[in-house]
């Protein structure tokens, strides 16, 4: 397979560079998505929040079932080429529900039956490109590489947001979509240009790559905790993004464009938490990532409590910088312990677990907030955010997985960083 080399820095390889720029065009395209498929659903005839809850979940059911997969026939074939691919069946079923969106034909079961084709290509997508970055990227600059390449997707998310509640308002969803479907398209070209070959590998079946990625991810018990605590994350903050956030700001906070605002701003954090991620070193990066979790209930909290949008989008901010200090230790930390012939497979259980829950939380957001209300079910979002968290910090790896030295070569000016320890904890 490709070996990258330890030479030039990550902005100035050419490799890199297009995985940025592929990256960067799709998460511009999907922070469209993000505002737009959900003000599409509720604009169309007959909308609830139950409708609402059943198209997502259809999009966020196929990459808990076909993750595992993804992850094994990236062990297998061309990561790159797999990446690309599933670009191209992102694009087909954006474009689709675009053009129901625009013709205002949009029956429920063809929106559901797209909506799981767009899963489906995350869930291709996601191990494939876990995996890419090391094939790629020297060790030495993995932090730094994983950092910029946040920053850049998450400036694209901001810029996204920021025009994607103009862009509904003004031209409508269907066109946010069709854009999103175009985005997916012009990334497919930019990851054709990586050739990543296939990694080397002993011939076996499915199962048994299963079974070997199993292993490498039970093994480790930093590993399968955290993605338990995320399992509970991640359902909670599904249910608020997708269901529970955009249905307060339609009641209470003036529609799209509050809304829109809202997750700006915590797109706008997460540049700047990318930009910390990527300097700072830390002797135990899980146990800081974990710790980085708790902001995350703090938004959620506020809009139960119909906090003003100035309050909710300050809190979403602060949620924004900690998300991807965490995303930014946490992906390094995998890129570093695991072998790379395996990551995409210990990468897919990763997902797997942490998705787990996401389709129920998004299923059961419409109907508790039409029965509890919307305010009792942040609630219980928040706190369910902080309780697994808290949990998380009992685990002895958690707390104690250190960190690799400094690389005794000098560093170029890309790795240069701000060394800041971890605050002690003990065991």
């Amino acid at each position: 397979m490709t070996t990258p080399s330890a030479g030039a820095p990550p902005r100035r390889d050419r490799r890199f560079v297009l995985l940025v720029s592929a990256r960067t065009v799709s998460v511009l395209g999907n922070a469209f998505a993000r505002v737009a498929l959900a003000f599409a659903v509720l604009e169309l005839p007959g909308a609830s929040p139950g409708r609402l809850s059943l198209v997502l979940a259809c999009q966020a059911l196929p990459q808990l079932l076909f993750i595992l997969v993804g992850g094994v026939v990236a062990d297998r074939m061309s990561r790159s080429r797999l990446m690309a691919l599933s670009d191209l069946l992102g694009a087909a079923a954006y474009a689709g529900l675009a053009v129901m969106v625009l013709s205002g034909h949009a029956p429920l079961p063809a929106m559901c039956l797209l909506a799981v084709l767009a899963g489906t290509a995350t869930a291709l997508f996601a191990p494939a490109m876990t995996g890419v970055v090391p094939s790629i990227v020297p060790a030495a600059r993995l932090q730094r590489a994983n950092g910029l390449l946040q920053m850049a997707t998450n400036t694209s998310m901001l810029l996204g947001l920021a025009l994607a509640g103009v862009t509904v308002a003004f031209v409508g969803a269907g066109w946010a979509l069709a854009l999103n479907a175009a985005s997916f398209a012009a990334s497919a070209l930019f990851i054709k240009g990586l050739r990543v070959t296939a990694p080397p590998r002993k011939a076996s079946s499915g199962w048994a790559d299963l079974r070997d990625g199993w292993r490498e991810f039970a093994s480790r018990q930093w590993l399968w905790v955290v993605v338990v605590q995320y399992a509970f994350v991640v359902a909670a903050l599904n249910a608020n993004v997708g269901v529970l956030g955009p249905l307060v700001a339609e009641e209470h906070l003036g529609g799209a464009r509050a809304w829109s605002l809202i997750v700006a701003a915590q797109a706008l954090g997460t540049i700047a938490g990318a930009g910390l991620a990527a300097r700072v070193r830390v002797s135990r990066p899980v146990l800081v990532a974990v710790l980085a979790t708790f902001p995350a209930a703090a938004p959620i909290a506020l809009l139960a409590l119909r906090a003003p949008v100035w309050s909710v989008a300050a809190a979403m901010f602060c949620a924004g910088v900690s998300s991807d200090v965490f995303a930014v230790l946490w992906t390094t930390t995998l890129h570093r312990e695991i072998p790379e012939e395996v990551i995409s497979r210990v990468s897919s259980y990763e997902w797997f677990g942490s998705l787990a829950f996401a389709p129920l939380g998004l299923l059961a957001a419409g109907p508790l907030a039409s029965t509890a209300g919307t305010g009792r079910t942040l609630a219980g979002c928040a706190t369910l955010v902080v309780t697994a968290t808290a949990l998380a910090l009992l685990s002895p790896q958690v707390r104690g997985l250190r960190a690799p030295g400094p690389p005794r070569a000098p560093a170029g000016p890309d790795d240069a960083g701000t060394p800041v320890s971890a605050a002690p904890h003990k065991s």
